[in-house]
């Protein structure tokens, strides 16, 4: 029985059980008694299933849709509640949706291995050197970043048409060779495996509960996204308003991106910085605000095109369209700058120990900037590149217009 804590309460009064396909088969003694023993059972139909003939309790499926404010479970803190989860309710599970409401101390959490877990000794791939990546309610855009030559990927999926949809995606980025997996209903009687070239794809009847292990082969055309900062301009639909490959790599340099911080993206005409921020890591945010609405759709394009999809689009003018914006850990200004009110605005917004970086081509932003630099300090630095181009039979240095960068910390 749980422990009694003060005032007669339960100190863990939850319990989280992961659960597998072989249900009360792959359970331990601790996991049944606990089972046995909850006044209430939270968790799937599925999982309500797996242990009917074992559970006392009153069971309460998920309602649907899904409450991830877990309201019905915190309001019988207290009891004796036991919550069901798939596999290791921490890895993309409800364990980690309660773990934000309730203490751990007390949670008792009964793990079970996760289907990634089942997924790599089924194939004897070493997870420190495998890719993971949860597709489950999520785009399948965010599987473009992890296509590296060689790379192998395990995906939890949301149901039977993912593979094929993953397989097409594959053959469209030059992919097709890659060989796939399916894993269907691992750890359950109904488990089975399944591969085949992702070009060839043809499998049918599958498990919507599987996982999609994916063994990468690049052909010469493959669309594959580079690990570090400055990818190539041809890899963002643009109109010309873009910050160059160079620049754009000297720019992330000096906004210095962190874990889990998010940036304002003002005047993004492609996209492309928010986009190469969101790709450092996967906890990165941004928001590209852009007055143009042809410039705007394009954006989502580009950060569907490159695997970060969650990049949020804000349709409209600096400062005014700033209001309301969550508060910024960076602001990178690139276009627009100029406009009144918009720099004035960024320094306002952003947080303390935040950095603001600005970018000025014109005479009249540089002149902006030179102010900002006199009146709050921060760094100025002059970008210059030059590119070799024709000239007649031979080769001579073409300058790029040179770029003025104020970057600035705020106190």
């Amino acid at each position: 029985m749980p422990a009694k804590g003060p005032r007669g309460a339960n100190q863990k009064w939850l319990t989280i059980i992961g659960i597998g396909e072989d249900g009360l088969a792959g359970l331990g003694d601790e996991a049944k008694q606990r089972i046995a023993q909850a006044e209430i059972l939270f968790g799937g139909k599925r999982h309500m299933a797996l242990v009917a003939s074992f559970a006392k309790g009153e069971s309460r499926p998920w309602p649907v849709p899904f409450d991830a404010g877990m309201d019905d479970v915190l309001a019988l803190a207290g009891r004796r509640v036991c919550v069901l989860a798939s596999g290791d309710p921490f890895f993309h599970g409800v364990g980690a949706t309660l773990a934000r409401k309730v203490k751990p101390r007390e949670m008792h959490v009964i793990p079970a291995p996760s289907a990634i877990s089942l997924a790599a000794a089924r194939l004897g791939w070493a997870l420190q050197d495998v890719e993971t990546v949860s597709l489950h309610g999520r785009p399948l855009d965010l599987i473009r970043p992890l296509l590296q030559p060689n790379a192998r990927i395990l995906a939890l999926t949301s149901d039977a048409e993912a593979p094929a949809a993953i397989a097409r995606l594959l053959v469209e980025l030059d992919f097709g060779a890659s060989r796939l997996t399916v894993l269907e209903a691992l750890g359950g009687p109904e488990e089975n495996l399944r591969s085949v070239r992702a070009d060839a794809f043809d499998l049918k009847n599958i498990n919507p509960l599987n996982v999609l292990a994916i063994e990468v082969d690049s052909g010469p055309d493959a669309r594959i996204l580079p690990l570090t900062v400055g990818l190539a301009d041809h890899l963002f639909d643009h109109d010309g308003q873009i910050t160059k490959r160079e620049i754009r790599a000297v720019t992330l340099s000096a906004l210095a991106p962190r874990r889990g911080e998010l940036l304002w993206d003002i005047g993004a005409g492609s996209g492309s910085i928010g986009i190469e921020w969101m790709l450092a890591h996967p906890s990165m945010r941004a928001i590209a605000i852009e007055a143009d609405p042809i410039r705007a759709a394009r954006i989502g394009r580009n950060a569907a095109a490159c695997g970060v999809p969650g990049l949020v689009v804000v349709e409209g003018s600096a400062p005014k369209a700033l209001t309301k914006l969550d508060t910024p850990d960076a602001i990178f200004i690139g276009g627009g700058g100029s406009d009144t009110g918009v720099l004035n605005a960024a320094v306002k917004a952003l947080r303390s120990g935040g950095r603001l970086i600005a970018n000025a081509v014109t005479l009249e932003m540089e002149a902006l900037l030179l102010a900002r630099h006199v009146s709050l300090g921060g760094d100025l630095i002059k970008i210059n590149i030059s590119r070799a181009s024709p000239v007649g039979s031979m080769q001579a240095w073409r300058p790029a217009m040179p770029v003025t960068q104020w970057s600035w910390v705020k106190p």
